[in-house]
């Protein structure tokens, strides 16, 4: 029996709704490898979507969704430690786990085991550098250690100035815990024509839109989330949140919000073929080849 699957794509290629159906095949469950969806009552604008996990009369299985307050930081290490505990749970039941999302990194670091120190975030070093450009950020990196700044991940504001905090802290009670190793594994990815992948992006936008995602934002605003708060969660949180406190139009927002979802989805496939290189094995699939999946995972 294989240890774990892994189901993986850009935002909008399908991939809970595969998940979910081999998840039903396999009479197993799921966990979520979505840095957001971790988040309560964020769920239009990550596309939770959480009806999708309803399958032939029954639901199939989630977990990692729905677990920290958006006030509260999640970080690559607990994601590391949340997942293997659920992981040995649904171990003890004789089911290989199911891991569905679109945060490579997330996904790279179980199935390459990473030894991720447990360092809390730096708000005063994160003031400090917020407002720099990517580009500088990027110089800035470079020039306190090159070996770990990488062309392929170093692309946003967010995962910069976290390596940063990691880099200057890796020193001070920094315990690494180690963990076996996952072998028996196999990826499946959801191959999408880009073209229908950026006209389903935005279709999934104006819906999401008119489903209610900006009152979700505000919603968020009474909560106590700070338009820096918001800007930190990117994509929707940013470019909604910019609108709610009267920084840009409603037409500004939108094609701001829509350029910048279809360069994530794009962003997330350079991740994907960096994991490629890196030796982990990715089998692309159309999204509606389920039983092709399904003999892949049993061969």
């Amino acid at each position: 029996m294989l240890d774990l699957v892994v189901i993986l794509g850009p935002t909008a290629s399908g991939k809970t709704n595969f998940a979910v159906k081999l998840a039903d095949l396999f009479e197993t469950e799921i966990i979520s490898a979505d840095s957001r969806q971790v988040y309560k009552n964020m769920d239009i604008g990550t596309g939770k979507d959480l009806f999708e996990y309803q399958i032939n009369g029954k639901s199939i299985p989630y977990h990692l969704i729905d677990i920290i307050d958006p006030l509260e930081d999640y970080s690559i290490h607990k994601f590391s430690n949340d997942f293997y505990n659920v992981y040995q749970n649904i171990m003890k039941k004789n089911k290989f786990p199911i891991l569905c999302g679109g945060s490579g990194l997330y996904i790279e670091s179980i199935l390459l085991n990473y030894k991720i120190p447990n360092i809390p975030p730096d708000y005063e070093l994160r003031k400090k550098l917020e407002n720099k450009s990517i580009k500088s950020l990027q110089n800035l990196l470079q020039k306190i250690d090159n070996n770990i700044f990488d062309t392929d991940y170093h692309i946003t504001k967010r995962r910069i100035i976290r390596s940063i905090e990691i880099h200057n802290k890796k020193n001070i009670n920094s315990k690494v815990e180690l963990k076996t190793r996952i072998q028996n594994y196999k990826v499946l990815g959801i191959k999408t024509n880009r073209d229908m992948l950026l006209k389903k992006i935005k279709i999934r936008l104006k819906e999401r839109m008119n489903n209610g995602m900006i009152d979700e934002v505000k919603k968020l605003v009474d909560h106590g989330l700070s338009l820096d708060r918001l800007k930190y969660f990117g994509l929707e949180y940013k470019f909604i949140g910019e609108y709610i406190f009267n920084n840009i139009s409603y037409d500004e927002m939108f094609q701001k919000l829509n350029i910048a979802i279809n360069r994530f989805s794009k962003r997330q496939m350079t991740f994907f073929r960096r994991m490629e290189k890196r030796g982990i094995n990715i089998k692309w699939f159309n999204s509606c080849d389920i039983d092709k999946a399904k003999n892949y995972i049993e061969s």
